[in-house]
């Protein structure tokens, strides 16, 4: 099908965490705006079926995808490989892909191993999506990195008691600041979008309570659907906020405003 608005054309993009919820959407979303799209993810049964889908649905071979542990150097290192070999760049890195942690009543009630595992994959792979698309970047003198945080990043009260998942979120600011500043002369851009609460499998992982309680204080009176954040993602990917770097999108409904 013939793209309409072509926001993305000729721009190529690894989305991680792409098999479904927000990182579906995005990938879906860029396709249609002209980019080639690189979509990981852990599950690759479902990562599958839903680049399947996205092409189907576009009638083009816009997007591929690849099975990718974040937290794993090795892992990265292919995707960025196997992502130039297929489309000779990239362009954009979107760091999507987060895991949750358990709902708690108590947020001194720390599980180690469970918070090891949520600082590798939430921290440490951004990190290492960072450092294994740089060179790339930096070689064509242009990219956009887009890190997803989370408004459990800026306020308390919406992890569900996970004290370890907000820390990782709140890390992602003063990431993308850093590297912003770092690379800024080299034409890469670097930023932050702060979603509120999302109908995502992310959100169910919360208890009812606490996505009850989160729902009462959104100004808007809603959660947000994946679309909602997308286009915020888009904005940063494309070339319209090439003045744009180093700073935070935040898209909550007005829930941190308070």
């Amino acid at each position: 099908k013939e793209n309409v608005m072509g926001r993305l054309n000729n721009k190529v993009a690894i989305i991680t965490g792409a098999a479904g919820g927000q990182g579906k959407v995005e990938a879906k979303l860029f396709a249609q705006e002209g980019a080639k799209v690189i979509a990981t993810d852990l599950n690759d049964t479902l990562l599958a079926e839903t680049v399947a889908e996205i092409n189907a649905e576009l009638g083009s071979e816009s997007v591929i995808g690849f099975k990718h542990n974040i937290a794993t150097e090795s892992d990265w290192n292919d995707v960025i490989a196997k992502a130039v070999e297929a489309f000779g760049a990239v362009d954009i890195l979107i760091n999507n892909a987060a895991v949750p942690g358990k709902t708690r009543e108590d947020v001194w009630d720390i599980d180690a191993e469970e918070t090891t595992r949520i600082l590798n994959v939430n921290i440490t792979g951004t990190l290492l999506g960072i450092k294994a698309v740089m060179p790339h970047m930096k070689k064509s003198s242009t990219g956009s990195i887009v890190n997803i945080s989370s408004a459990a990043g800026l306020v308390g009260g919406i992890s569900g008691g996970s004290v370890a998942y907000s820390s990782t979120k709140g890390a992602l600011r003063a990431i993308t600041k850093e590297i912003a500043l770092d690379v800024a002369k080299v034409g890469i851009r670097v930023n932050t979008v702060y979603p509120g609460l999302i109908n995502t499998p992310i959100m169910r992982a919360f208890s009812e309570e606490t996505t009850a309680a989160v729902l009462a204080k959104i100004p808007m009176g809603f959660a947000a659907e994946p679309e909602d954040i997308a286009y915020g993602v888009l904005f940063l990917a494309s070339d319209e906020s090439r003045f744009v770097t180093g700073t935070d999108i935040i898209i909550d409904g007005g829930y941190t405003a308070q």
